[in-house]
């Protein structure tokens, strides 16, 4: 799906991958009723109407994808549960039900103009090849995997569909005026959950939230709020998307400046209730390199002298703070998780414990009885490496590099796109560092997809003038 340019060949890998789907909801445990055939078949009648409604307005395909991708109902499925279907305890990920619907109304879409004889765009071999690549090993590792139900589950709820997402999102029509449809649905998005959390830290009422978040809550001088979303990370990883948009966009005098701050003021204010500090990192190196591509040499230097500055007290600080306490402590155990998650590396080098496995296999090498959820490295390059080796490495760092490389020919033909796009790639890989959740994102492919689509299409927006950077006037 991701690097053919045949019909047939598309037709083929969509059929091959809803057969996978089937088979891997089978194994967890769905059964196949006379009442669940005939609500799937009323739910492919509806997406088929859907389908049929967004070939008349096929450029709706990105900006639809783009605002159903955060959702996260907190909902987990498996045959533990009575009616295969209960609410997530435990601070579980919460499955993207609002975004599968989009994409299964884009995928027959798709599917039906490929069979009426509608030509198939090329995806840009930089990212349609390690990204095949990338998700092709993900996927055979779950056959060696120490953890097969997790695995399945990454397989089923967000890699496979990502795939479409990507082989979708990167076919689809890029009219004169997306790019500024999709700014305003990120800033949009983003301003919503601002809102909610900043609600949810004056009435000290959440609205999703997990077990362990109730209690530390409960026991801590701070009130950690989650907007939408059941983990304040999460909450804080999409509100610093919401910020590297508009900052971008103000650099490059894209918006109103006032409006522009307002908002930056409303989603700082947000993001601070978060307590995120992956997140907090995440917007400081991003506005940084953001600051560092826009303006002219002399903000630059400024730019960087005052980086220095707070990297260096930020660092005192975490110094001072593992000097009356324990390392582990100090990184709220993140030191530990990382110990574990690199001897399970160094135990499976080459292959890795495969897909899902590194909690449970960090668990094991632990020795303790503390729940799964517990052991996650919360460190992607990490996990990557411990799950799927070396060889899983090596395709990790060809996403980055393609990605990187793509971001960078759109950023060559339109600045403000392609930093934006860069910027929000960024952050997510930034975040990622302190936080899993990379390639678990929506939003991590949906921006190779919306490059990929700016390169590929054919009505492509039209590079744009060259535009001085902002100064420091």
């Amino acid at each position: 799906m991701l690097v053919t340019k045949r019909r047939e060949i598309l037709l083929a890998g969509f059929a091959t991958l809803g057969v996978a789907e089937i088979l891997l909801a089978r194994t967890g445990g769905l059964s196949f009723s006379p009442r669940l055939i005939a609500a799937g078949v009323v739910a492919l009648v509806v997406l088929a109407a859907g389908a049929a409604l967004l070939r008349r307005a096929p450029d709706l395909v990105l900006p639809l994808l783009l605002a159903a991708a955060p959702f996260r109902l907190p909902l987990d499925f498996g045959r533990h549960h009575r009616f295969y279907v209960a609410v997530a305890h435990g601070g579980q990920l919460g499955r993207l039900l609002p975004l599968y619907a989009v994409l299964s109304i884009c995928v027959l879409a798709l599917l039906w103009d490929a069979v009426r004889g509608k030509a198939v765009k090329a995806i840009p071999r930089g990212i349609g090849v390690p990204a095949a690549a990338f998700l092709a090993l993900a996927s055979v590792s779950v056959l060696w995997s120490s953890d097969t139900m997790s695995g399945r589950s990454l397989l089923e709820f967000f890699l496979l569909p990502f795939a479409c997402l990507v082989a979708v999102g990167a076919r689809a029509p890029f009219p004169q005026r997306l790019p500024r449809t999709l700014a305003v649905v990120a800033v949009a998005l983003a301003t919503l959950f601002a809102i909610v959390g900043i609600v949810e830290a004056v009435t000290h009422r959440l609205i999703f939230y997990s077990h362990t978040l109730a209690v530390s809550n409960t026991y801590t001088s701070f009130f950690r709020v989650t907007s939408l979303f059941r983990d304040p990370s999460l909450y804080g990883r999409h509100v610093v998307l919401g910020i590297a948009v508009l900052v971008v966009c103000l650099l490059l005098r894209k918006t109103n400046v006032i409006a522009a701050a307002v908002l930056i003021a409303l989603l700082w204010v947000g993001l601070y209730f978060s307590y995120s500090q992956s997140s907090y990192a995440a917007l400081f190196v991003v506005v940084l390199a953001v600051t560092i591509a826009a303006t002219e040499k002399r903000l630059r230097w400024v730019t960087v002298a005052a980086a220095v500055l707070v990297a260096l007290a930020a660092a005192g600080i975490a110094a001072s703070r593992v000097v009356d306490t324990s390392v582990r402590k100090a990184t709220s155990d993140r030191s530990r998780r990382i110990e574990l998650t690199a001897k399970v590396f160094r135990h499976h080098p080459l292959a890795g414990v495969g897909l899902g496995g590194q909690p449970l296999e960090s668990q094991r090498l632990g020795g303790g009885h503390a729940p799964l959820q517990n052991f996650v490295s919360h460190t992607t390059p990490l996990t990557v490496a411990a799950e799927l080796g070396v060889v899983g490495v090596l395709f990790y760092v060809g996403l980055l590099i393609g990605a990187a490389a793509t971001l960078l020919s759109v950023w060559r033909r339109q600045r403000a796109l392609g930093l934006s796009l860069a910027a929000v790639f960024l952050a997510l890989f930034v975040h990622s560092l302190a936080y899993s959740g990379f390639f678990e994102d929506p939003i991590t492919w949906l921006v190779l997809a919306v490059a990929s689509a700016y390169l590929s299409g054919s009505d492509t927006v039209a590079p744009e003038p060259e535009v001085r950077p902002a100064a420091a006037q």
